[in-house]
């Protein structure tokens, strides 16, 4: 049986699931900022401001790195327990 941590607890990866979804926010705000010009008919922004857009794609890799952390752990707390149960 596995030991489920109360809500209020922060587990392994929380930090970075919550730091991907910001950066991820971040670049969708931005990606909307550099297609209103389109849209609009004024002046495109430079080049540089359509890099900024990969924030998405950043904060998407940054909260699955959080997952693939948090998921690494209960890996562990379970064999971990598991072993404690059988000996």
């Amino acid at each position: 049986m596995t030991v489920t941590p109360h809500s209020d607890e922060a587990r392994p990866g929380d930090g970075l699931v919550r730091a991907g979804g910001i950066v991820f926010i971040a670049g969708a705000v931005a990606t909307l900022a550099t297609m209103a010009p389109l849209f609009l008919d004024v002046d495109p922004f430079p080049s540089y401001a359509w890099a900024v857009c990969m924030l998405m794609g950043v904060g998407f890799a940054i909260s699955a790195a959080g997952v693939l952390r948090s998921a690494a752990a209960q890996r562990k707390a379970a064999r971990a327990s598991q072993a404690s149960s059988q000996a």
